[in-house]
């Protein structure tokens, strides 16, 4: 098959690609995350986004969200350690030979499972993209990911709710009183103090209240507040990744985020890659070929 449809299907979006010869010939974009889908959906939403790209001689293959217990099929875990070839033997066939959503991943540490849907098509994109067969990587979001990669196998991975913690202290904490409504254009010096203030600091049960009290005692302005909360989340996130000065960390997302962690990696000593644009189209890709080689 020369032609593959990719998909990311996540909890809020669905996006997809239409790969011709190995070159992405098309991308479309949706508000049609899994939450947007009524139970037994599914199959409609697909078809009204992408029908027009399911010819005769086209492969599907869906990450995400769409493989948990709210979406279209459940694609059961993939357990860590784990290769790319591991995750594309455990593809869950939606129409055999036609459409597979690629499964997430899981880990035990301590007797505490973590999982990852998604990321780690993601993962392998960059890994692809940049010649990798050993790194570590974060992948930022509501989410945070650190995954550690070694011989081209994912050892390992956490999570951190860098963006939701930042959502629920910035909407509806006793900061949201100080903070703007509106929400200001990004401030890198305050972003900067935020993340300094977290790495010296005792932890954002304590950190955090900074923000009010800079405000209070008028030592920043309103506009700058959002930014200094910002790099207060991402500066604790980093705080607990014992990184160490000449170390190298692999990015992985969306250009506002990856240039606010490459700010606050700086302020580390470590230096960073930007994964290429479409990492989860390469993930998807490669996977694909590996099934017409198998």
């Amino acid at each position: 098959m020369n032609r593959l449809i990719a998909i990311d299907w996540g909890t809020s979006s669905l996006r997809g690609a239409l790969i011709e010869n190995g070159n992405v010939t098309e991308e479309r974009a949706f508000a049609r995350g899994i939450l947007t889908v009524e139970p037994g959906g599914f199959p409609a939403v697909f078809e009204s986004c992408f029908g027009d790209w399911m010819t005769q001689d086209a492969l599907c293959l869906i990450a995400g969200m769409a493989g948990s217990q709210q979406g279209w099929m459940g694609a059961p875990y993939c357990p860590c350690p784990a290769r790319f070839d591991d995750v594309a033997a455990r593809l869950a066939w939606v129409v055999p030979g036609r459409i597979a959503i690629v499964p997430g991943l899981s880990i035990d540490t301590g007797g505490i499972p973590d999982v990852m849907r998604g990321e780690e098509t993601q993962v392998f994109g960059a890994l692809q993209s940049l010649n990798l067969q050993s790194a570590r990587l974060v992948l930022p979001g509501t989410h945070s990911k650190w995954v550690t990669v070694t011989d081209s196998q994912i050892t390992y991975f956490s999570t951190w709710m860098t963006g939701e913690f930042y959502a629920l202290l910035r909407q509806h904490s006793i900061l949201a009183r100080t903070l703007p409504a509106h929400e200001p254009p990004p401030d890198p010096n305050a972003f900067g103090q935020g993340v300094k203030q977290a790495l010296r600091g005792d932890g954002l049960l304590h950190t955090a209240f900074s923000a009010r009290t800079l405000a209070l005692f008028k030592r920043m302005a309103a506009d700058a507040l959002p930014s200094y909360l910002s790099g207060l989340v991402i500066g604790e996130e980093l705080r607990c990744q014992a990184l160490q000065p000449g170390d190298s960390v692999v990015i992985v997302g969306a250009d506002a985020l990856v240039a606010r962690y490459e700010q606050a990696l700086a302020l580390l000593g470590v230096t960073c890659q930007r994964a290429a644009s479409g990492a989860t189209w390469i993930g998807l890709r490669t996977i694909a070929q590996s099934l017409r080689t198998s």
